[in-house]
């Protein structure tokens, strides 16, 4: 395919997502149904699509519609990309621009300028304060690439090594101890002899570093009660030899967990709910509420334009029901730690909050905030101990 005729393609799907396909259905169907594509136009079109998705709001204003075609337009004046050598109506290229569409462009409100939807403005003002802009300014880019080094095979310099000999270039960032940030042939990694050997994982720097604040020991008894697929099971699987469980109101979010232990040479049980007072008391109680994911916007940006008042309503009813239940099977003297992928407070520090203003008996241990500008993903993690 021609650029041309990628962004013509581009502009189809965009179209579709906008009248409620969701984005890897869109570009899964496109791709079956457009068999001659090669791999290099599937990955062209989604990092287009991507892109769009991220600045969906400036890309809209400054191509004068909130259309595949606008957004499309937006996209290549933001790139500072002469929108007349795409859109040429030769061949598969989009038809070319009409007299409105070759106006000139508009000047954006701040908020328009920032892709922020307005009615989140006053609670990201409040969760960012002076680093408001630049925060939503970097979750306008693509997010970097990490992987996380599983310790219990390899060092994080033997797994860069690994790497370095399929031709996939990393580097150690002070994120966290385990995590390597990819700088050439991203796409090699998952067929790489690494990955498929347990030596590396992909996830992001942040989520390894809350993984790095949790004060784990060989003997502990650790829940993962909000596990998803798993990632942060397998994170702390790999730095410790503890006795670990995974938990998901969810149960087939897991189901590629067994086979991603056994990759990694780890054991992580699963526990369907009804099993988690069978088990007993944990030492360790790991909660990674629902949330809504404000911090890896860049990775998934259409749950940004999701997100409604009322949705992030339920999710704080949902985290605050998940700190009751699952603060409730940590053992005496043991550790229950809250975490979010979010940067708004109100899922944060507020619900830290309410759950001590509930639970007189527990307090914080330890608590820290990472946000893009760290490099990684917008992520919080609390400690937190009670007074038995």
């Amino acid at each position: 395919m021609t650029p041309a005729a990628r962004y013509a393609a581009a502009i189809d799907i965009l179209d579709k997502m906008l009248a409620g396909e969701a984005a890897e259905k869109a570009l899964t169907n496109w791709a079956r149904s457009n068999r001659f594509a090669g791999s290099g136009d599937r990955h062209a079109l989604r990092d287009i699509v991507y892109d769009v998705l991220r600045c969906k709001r400036s890309f809209a204003a400054i191509g004068g519609a909130h259309t595949g075609r606008g957004l499309v337009l937006g996209g290549l004046r933001a790139a500072n990309i002469d929108p007349e050598t795409v859109f040429t109506g030769v061949g598969y290229a989009p038809a070319s621009l009409s007299a409105e569409e070759s106006a000139g462009s508009p000047v954006l409100t701040e908020l328009e300028a920032l892709d922020c939807p307005d009615w989140l403005a006053p609670e990201l003002r409040r969760s960012l304060g002076g680093y408001f802009e630049p925060i939503l300014r970097s979750l306008q880019s693509r997010a970097p690439i990490f992987l996380r080094a599983n310790l219990r095979k390899t060092t994080r310099a033997g797994a860069q090594q690994s790497l370095l000999s399929e031709g996939i270039v990393t580097q150690p960032i002070a994120l966290s101890k385990t995590a390597l940030e990819v700088h050439e042939n991203p796409r090699k990694v998952q067929t790489s002899n690494s990955f498929l050997t347990g030596l590396i994982e992909l996830q992001d720097a942040a989520s390894q570093a809350i993984v790095d604040m949790l004060p784990l020991t060989p003997q502990m008894r650790v829940l993962d009660y909000c596990a998803g697929g798993g990632g942060k099971s397998l994170a702390m699987a790999g730095v410790c030899k503890a006795q670990f469980f995974a938990h998901d109101i969810n149960p087939s979010r897991m189901k590629d967990l067994p086979a991603r232990a056994k990759r990694a040479g780890v054991k992580v049980e699963t526990l369907a709910t009804s099993g988690l007072t069978k088990v007993g008391g944990f030492d360790l109680v790991l909660a990674d509420a629902p949330c809504s994911g404000s911090g890896s916007w860049r990775r998934a940006p259409e749950a940004k334009w999701a997100l409604t008042p009322e949705r992030l309503a339920d999710l704080l009813a949902i985290q605050a029901d998940v700190m009751d239940k699952a603060s409730a099977l940590v053992s005496p003297n043991g550790i229950f730690a809250y975490a979010t992928c979010s940067l708004l407070h109100s899922e944060n520090g507020d619900q830290v909050a309410a759950f001590l203003a509930r639970h007189g008996n527990w307090f914080i241990v330890s608590q820290h905030t990472f946000t893009p500008l760290d490099g990684g993903d917008g992520f919080f993690a609390t400690t937190l101990k009670r007074v038995d």
